[in-house]
């Protein structure tokens, strides 16, 4: 055999080779994509399935209401000297009844979506800050046009909080930074559209207002335990379970509507810091501002009525 038939030899077996490999690399892919496909399938299922699983528990809330009105009402029929309680439980239940089963929300968007959503503002808001250079200072001014606040992220150690800079770059010497909308200023103009009465202007209720639109309102943590220390300027809100995983990456969904409510509250900057709580908390949030001399030791005013004594509910939770 001649050199020439061993190469062609050589040649024919490595062009089989490529080829079987080309094809399981094909087949693979097939696999793959197939897996893919059933597991996009899946999710999809799986979602529709928690979201009737959802409804239906609103729709066994509204039945069991109704329920309850109409015994209430049959009980009203047969006992004249309860008439009056009853009916009135029985249309409380059955007026109850019916806006839960009519109110009951149609699209449920889980909280993991919502944090992989608000991932890459923090990741875009860390790239823009060392990108220009800025330090770790994160400063919440009030903004009079919009009536919330806005994130200001200095450049110099000693800096003057802008007050009608447009940004969201400024490049004045003393006011140079990072000027932009920060996440908690439309969940505080929600908060405000909901809150029952007004917003307090001191630091101990405000505290309490904004700690209960977080757990009560929104439900992005499980527990906020304010602390507050109106005359040395600093309010520290424990949070446990947070919604939306690490509370101390760039501004916040938690810190920054702590931080908003509180520069709009108390009408001045408010200067954000996050720490790990240790064992007393999953996080630690500080808001620190400039202290009001008129403003008592407890945060409150003797003269504004608020919903807490002094003192109430502002020490940490022991988990007890």
């Amino acid at each position: 055999m001649s050199t020439h038939d061993f190469e062609s030899s050589d040649r024919t077996e490595t062009e089989t080779a490529t080829e079987e490999t080309a094809a399981e690399t094909a087949d693979r892919l097939e696999q793959a994509e197939a897996r893919a496909e059933l597991l996009a399938e899946e999710n999809r299922r799986l979602r529709a399935q928690h979201a009737r699983a959802r409804r239906s528990k609103y729709r066994r809330t509204a039945i069991g209401l109704v329920a309850i009105g109409l015994c209430a009402v049959a009980g009203g029929v047969i006992f004249p000297g309860s008439r009056e309680i009853l009916l009135a439980l029985g249309a409380t239940g059955l007026f109850g009844g019916l806006l839960t089963y009519y109110l009951t929300p149609g699209q449920f968007v889980a909280a993991s979506v919502g944090e992989r959503v608000y991932a890459a503002w923090a990741a875009n808001g860390d790239s823009l800050a060392a990108e220009l250079g800025l330090r770790e200072d994160r400063v919440y001014v009030p903004d009079e046009r919009t009536d919330t606040a806005r994130l200001y992220v200095p450049a110099d150690a000693a800096f003057e909080p802008p007050t009608d800079a447009d940004g969201p770059v400024i490049v004045e010497r003393d006011q140079r930074g990072l000027l932009v909308a920060p996440t908690g200023a439309t969940l505080f103009e929600e908060f405000q559209r909901t809150l029952s009465g007004e917003l307090a202007s001191r630091p101990a209720p405000l505290a309490v207002q904004l700690a209960d639109g977080l757990v009560e309102g929104f439900e992005l943590a499980d527990g906020a335990d304010p602390d507050v220390d109106a005359a040395a300027g600093r309010i520290t809100v424990g949070i446990t379970g947070s919604a939306f995983g690490a509370v101390d990456r760039f501004d916040h969904p938690i810190a920054s509507f702590l931080a908003v409510g509180l520069a709009v509250g108390l009408d001045r900057p408010v200067t954000l810091e996050v720490d790990a709580g240790g064992d007393r908390a999953d996080w630690l949030v500080t808001c620190r501002f400039e202290p009001d001399d008129t403003t008592e030791e407890d945060g409150t005013d003797e003269n504004e009525p608020t919903d807490e004594e002094p003192g109430e509910d502002l020490e940490f939770d022991d988990g007890e």
